[in-house]
């Protein structure tokens, strides 16, 4: 990662990544910004306005109806007076990442090249941090464009334990992220994600297999978003109580935004499931 080479705009970095001439290495560019090394891959994503507003209102809407499909998504757009057609709505809701119990979301498209693993967490007692980790990816809207948030919880705890924004979703990017959760909270027993191309493909499961301890691999069903419900409540959860009240402009402020939001998350905002405590205590407490 140190070899690799991006441009940084040298005097205000918080309105701008880049100045033509100026080579800083990427962990050079991360301590400046005080961004963890896997935590901000960002270039604007192209889309109208008009799409933009769609894509913010499927989004907000997937939490109330999580079960309409195309049909019923583009009647209602029709009805709040978009001309749409299912096509559009379709791609739209793609890239935001509808899910459905007939269909996986983009963000979770199979790759049927890769391997795809048991879920392993039926009927499991999870008693203790470290014991089960959970990934998934999200789409996130900003008033100028859109990015993908990743992130990794302890299930236990509901401790998020590292994350990061990309305006692509990738196998490398999902991989640095766990492995940076690795390095700083030790490695978990089992690791559970959706079927998506960027959790099947051998540049993140070597991660986990390819360890003096393995990490055990385990993947929801297909189409079954309750399969991973801890880390759905914490989408909603960042949507409703940042994302959605905020609108970023840009990537750096949807950073540094995000990176308040998960402080106070784990650090001061009390989880009825732990008995009112917060996720960090739990977890530290435990550990």
């Amino acid at each position: 990662m140190a070899q690799k080479k991006i441009v940084v705009k040298k005097l205000d970095v918080r309105r701008s990544m880049v100045e033509k001439g100026i080579e800083i290495s990427l962990s050079r560019q991360c301590e400046l910004l005080q961004i963890h090394r896997s935590g901000l891959y960002y270039a604007p994503v192209p889309e109208t306005p008009e799409n933009l507003q769609l894509m913010r209102l499927i989004d907000e809407q997937y939490y109330k109806t999580p079960f309409y499909g195309i049909r019923r998504v583009t009647a209602w757009l029709r009805q709040l007076g978009y001309k749409v057609n299912r096509k559009r709505v379709k791609r739209l809701m793609e890239v935001v990442g509808w899910q459905t119990m007939y269909r996986k979301r983009n963000t979770s498209k199979k790759d049927r090249e890769n391997s795809i693993y048991p879920y392993l967490l039926k009927d499991l007692v999870i008693n203790r941090p470290n014991h089960v980790w959970a990934i998934d990816i999200t789409y996130v809207p900003m008033r100028r464009g859109f990015m993908y948030l990743c992130a990794v919880i302890d299930v236990h705890t509901r401790y998020v334990l590292n994350w990061g924004i990309s305006n692509s979703m990738t196998s490398l990017w999902c991989r640095q992220i766990v492995e940076e959760a690795i390095e700083n909270h030790g490695q978990p027993g089992i690791i559970n994600s959706d079927q998506g191309g960027q959790f099947s493909g051998y540049e993140y499961t070597s991660l986990l297999e390819n360890r003096d301890r393995p990490i055990a691999i385990s993947m929801d069903g297909k189409g079954r978003a309750i399969d991973n419900i801890f880390i759905e409540r914490l989408w909603k959860s960042v949507k409703y109580e940042c994302v959605y009240i905020h609108v970023f402009d840009d990537g750096v402020k949807l950073y540094e935004g995000l990176k308040e939001y998960f402080r106070f998350y784990n650090t001061e905002r009390p989880h009825q499931s732990l008995d009112y405590k917060t996720p960090e205590y739990v977890y530290k407490a435990a550990a």
